[in-house]
């Protein structure tokens, strides 16, 4: 039996979890059920974007994921069922796919027409469930839906440079548990654009000049331990997703506090990138 996730913003007070996973077991009795997370902020698309798509690859083929965050049926928010590498993706059109398939496109894309779906006012527990259901017992998309060709994009969530290159413009799309603030800046882009130059992250009234390797890149070995003090010290990073974050230092939410609140940034706040012209003698091309 494939496994079924779970992404939602449901919380874990209330009763939607509990009755989405009945209806699971109910359908599927050997079902395999794993929370990716009901802590996504409500109706945050972006940061359910960014959370799946972290999440995903680590699954295996065939895994089918159910995401139910601003999953109300409208005009402008159709359901859908997604085959996208190797796996099955059961979720409102409202763009959050469009940030997980910028590197992948999907194999099949279907519009969800199971009967009396439009009357549902929990799609999550009536139509995803079944339509994950169907899909777990080996059955066709075109079953279940209309196959259809485009998604619905997340443009302001991408990065903008500027026309002689010099800037790359984000934004803050998610804060971590720690308080951590992850970008829309991948390495990728930031490196095809610097191209080895000097460069200073503009994050609030904040400026950092190094993006480290790891989160103890910051720490100077070379120091007796009893002299060392970078608790609490501001770092950016590029972090296990690619993506630039600005962190603190083995950060405490309840005594040093997260970059989020030392740096006031928030969700969508603006991140600049700006490179100097001289490129660094030690850079080489990627392409030589």
């Amino acid at each position: 039996m494939p496994i079924i996730t779970l992404t939602t913003d449901f919380g874990i007070k209330d009763h939607f979890v509990g009755a989405v996973k009945g209806a699971i077991y109910s359908e599927l009795p050997d079902a395999n059920i794993v929370d990716i997370t009901h802590q996504i902020s409500p109706f945050n698309i972006t940061e359910t974007a960014y959370i799946l798509r972290n999440a995903y690859k680590s699954f295996p083929d065939g895994t089918i994921h159910i995401v139910g965050v601003d999953s109300e049926l409208s005009k402008e928010n159709k359901h859908l069922a997604i085959e996208l590498d190797n796996q099955y993706f059961v979720c409102p059109d409202n763009g959050l796919i469009s940030m997980i398939a910028s590197e992948v496109n999907p194999t099949k894309i279907v519009e969800i027409n199971i009967h009396n779906h439009i009357n549902s006012s929990f799609p999550v527990l009536d139509v995803f469930v079944k339509a994950a259901s169907h899909i777990a017992r080996g059955g066709s998309l075109n079953v279940i839906g209309k196959e259809i060709q485009e998604l619905k994009k997340l443009v302001e969530i991408q990065p903008k440079t500027n026309q002689d290159k010099s800037i790359i413009k984000g934004g803050v799309i998610y804060i971590d548990n720690y308080g951590n603030i992850i970008t829309n800046i991948n390495q990728k882009l930031f490196t095809t654009i610097g191209k080895g130059r000097s460069f200073t992250i503009t994050a609030g009234r904040y400026k950092f000049t190094e993006v480290f390797k790891s989160y103890n890149g910051i720490v100077d070995y070379n120091i007796p331990e009893e002299k060392r003090q970078y608790d609490g010290e501001k770092l950016a990073i590029f972090n296990s997703a690619g993506f630039l974050e600005i962190a603190i230092y083995k950060s405490n939410l309840e005594t040093v506090g997260g970059a989020s609140t030392l740096l006031g940034l928030k969700y969508r706040d603006t991140i600049i990138v700006e490179f100097e012209d001289v490129v660094k003698p030690e850079f080489i091309p990627i392409n030589q």
